[in-house]
């Protein structure tokens, strides 16, 4: 599951411009899920192909072979391997493949308790590949909903997590090169490895100020909370509650809402205020942030 540099280099501008990053992560959700669907679909053509019924056995036999990866077998079977190490304390292909199967084998028998108890209610689902049509009965038809959800669910997580940790560090050094802040004062290649579970150090001499990034909504505060717990010195959210900013106010947690009205400007401000060297910004953004962003991931 990857991020590519276009998306990447889409958020950060979105974020440092004000504008909501969101549509970028949900385009790429869409196109991997819609090209998972397809292919999907085409493996129970190529079945009918091949003559095979589409049954019970000849999902279990294609879908859940164990010689696919854990990831595929997890998600044919309606499961995901978070879920699985949560009940399990482990991942592991063999426990992958007892808890798909057994998983599979409940799913089917609540499908068929479902059909029976209604039956004036019919599903079909027809897929026709170069002049042959495949039909999913009421039973197949559910079972392949569920893993194209399951799926879909399991993308969304991956991809939001995955934006996050991709952009943070990029997303700082961005801002760092919009101030023209010396390179020395934010090179992470010289913070000790035992400080690196940080987001982004800014460098002051021997000072090292504990920066966070998170990109969450207002929903979800507890993020913010993780964040002071971890002491840190600034923290640059796309969006804060006023909440959030009292409570880094109170810690003395410099802080910098990226969605507010010229929001990155607030950052030149924190530069000021820990003594980094740096430049006011003046110029046009939109070019500039492309040189920046083109020079860091192309």
């Amino acid at each position: 599951m990857t991020l590519t540099n276009h998306v990447v280099k889409n958020i950060i501008k979105r974020l440092i411009k004000g504008l909501d990053y969101r549509i970028e992560v949900i385009a790429l959700i869409n196109a991997e899920f819609l090209q998972f669907a397809i292919d999907f679909f085409k493996k129970v053509i190529e079945a009918k192909l091949l003559n095979q019924d589409v049954s019970i056995d000849w999902y279990k036999k294609i879908f859940l072979n164990n010689e696919l990866s854990s990831d595929e077998i997890a998600i044919n079977s309606g499961l995901n391997k978070k879920t699985i190490t949560n009940m399990y304390n482990s991942a592991s292909k063999g426990i992958v493949i007892d808890a798909s199967n057994e998983h599979y084998d409940i799913l089917y028998q609540t499908i068929s308790s479902l059909i029976e108890n209604q039956q004036d209610i019919d599903l079909i689902i027809t897929i026709k590949f170069r002049g042959i049509s495949v039909e999913l009965n009421i039973n197949e038809s559910l079972i392949v909903i569920n893993t194209l959800a399951v799926k879909r669910s399991a993308l969304r997580g991956g991809l939001w997590s995955t934006a996050g940790k991709r952009v943070e560090k990029y997303l700082m050094a961005t801002l760092c090169k919009v101030y023209s802040v010396p390179f020395e004062h934010f090179d992470q290649s010289k913070i000790p490895p035992s400080m690196r579970e940080v987001d982004f150090y800014l460098i002051n001499n021997e000072t090292y100020y504990r920066c966070e990034v998170k990109l969450m909504g207002r929903g979800n505060p507890e993020s913010a909370d993780a964040i002071f717990a971890r002491e840190s010195n600034v923290f640059v959210a796309d969006k804060l509650s006023d909440l959030n900013k009292q409570q880094a106010d109170k810690l003395n947690v410099k802080w910098v809402e990226l969605r507010d009205e010229d929001g990155y400007k607030k950052f030149g401000k924190v530069l000021g205020e820990l003594a980094i060297p740096h430049k006011e910004f003046e110029g046009d953004l939109d070019n500039h942030l492309d040189k920046i962003l083109n020079e860091f991931l192309e």
